[in-house]
């Protein structure tokens, strides 16, 4: 069965707390320097694989660094981010094997108030592109996040795996 994908127009996606949504504003101006572009210049700021940027009374976790085509495999709690692969189903069974064995190179804690929806992160909250958004069921609490990117002969892939904090 195909999955869902988020795809991005060139920079960021973002997971961001369905209960702040409406705060993000996107992109409001993207002619002048980054630090004008409003919401979606703070998160193309954010350096590295992850990174979190305040929205409202919450945090949105920013998928950085390449403009992958993402999805999310819930019961292993994992962002897939697509960077080559030959088919959907061969990146998927090789992220959800690399997954086991995976040396992680960045970590952050973050805490979340219930379900997120993923987007592009230049779109307005309130208005998430159609058909170009996930939403994901989170149990609230503290979530370590770790990202890496992972090669095999085949695929290439950055993992971004959710981990509960007890």
């Amino acid at each position: 069965m195909p999955m869902d994908w988020v795809e991005s127009g060139g920079g960021p996606l973002l997971a961001a707390p369905a209960s702040q949504l409406a705060r993000w504003e996107g992109a409001t101006d993207d002619e002048g320097p980054e630090e004008t572009w409003g919401d979606y210049g703070r998160a193309c700021a954010i350096d590295g694989y992850i990174g979190l940027v305040g929205i409202g009374g919450g945090q949105g976790l920013v998928l950085g660094d390449e403009p992958a085509t993402t999805t999310y495999l819930p019961d292993e709690r994992l962002f897939v981010r697509w960077a080559a692969a030959d088919s959907e189903s061969d990146l998927v069974d090789a992220a959800r094997h690399a997954v086991h064995g995976v040396e992680w190179q960045e970590e952050l804690d973050w805490d979340v108030d219930g379900a997120v929806v993923l987007f592009d992160s230049a779109w307005p909250g309130a208005t998430p592109e159609p058909g170009n958004h996930l939403n994901i069921d989170l149990s609230p609490g503290r979530y370590r996040v770790r990202a890496a990117c992972e090669r095999d002969d085949r695929n290439w892939m950055i993992l971004v795996q959710l981990q509960p904090v007890s």
